[in-house]
């Protein structure tokens, strides 16, 4: 079954997620690096955190971009965690950023559990052309 073009449009908020955490990443290892205060959170520790999740998430975003269906497995959890940050955004008195955060999740999931998008991950691979199927 081809990929349907929901798909790849998840791909793009999932990798565009994962920019976003490897910026932090950046951001985090600047502050440290320029002796921000270290006492309450490691900045390092952090910095370190959000740079493999940021890969990671890049990478899932990637897969669902190219056509591989092991890029839902990390791209639905984690836009079901970011529902949970969103809430706690809003509760931080930071509504705008809660209400986009939760707006970015729910729309990328909305396009992973499409029932374009689940009958492509549920398909079986297409066979390489000039060879049959049993």
């Amino acid at each position: 079954m081809i990929q349907p073009p929901i798909v790849r449009y998840a791909g793009f908020l999932v990798a565009a997620e994962g920019v976003a955490a490897l910026i932090m990443a950046a951001v985090l290892l600047v502050r440290a690096a320029l002796g921000a205060d270290q006492r309450i959170v490691s900045g390092w520790g952090t910095a370190l955190w959000f740079l493999l999740i940021g890969a990671g998430v890049l990478a899932g975003g990637w897969a669902l971009i190219t056509g591989r269906r092991w890029g839902r497995g990390i791209a639905v959890p984690t836009n079901l965690l970011l529902l949970p940050v969103a809430w706690y955004v809003i509760t931080s008195h930071h509504v705008v950023y809660g209400i986009l955060v939760g707006l970015l999740a729910l729309s990328a999931l909305s396009m992973l559990l499409s029932p374009s998008a689940v009958q492509w991950m549920a398909g079986r691979h297409e066979p390489p052309d000039g060879a049959q199927s049993n």
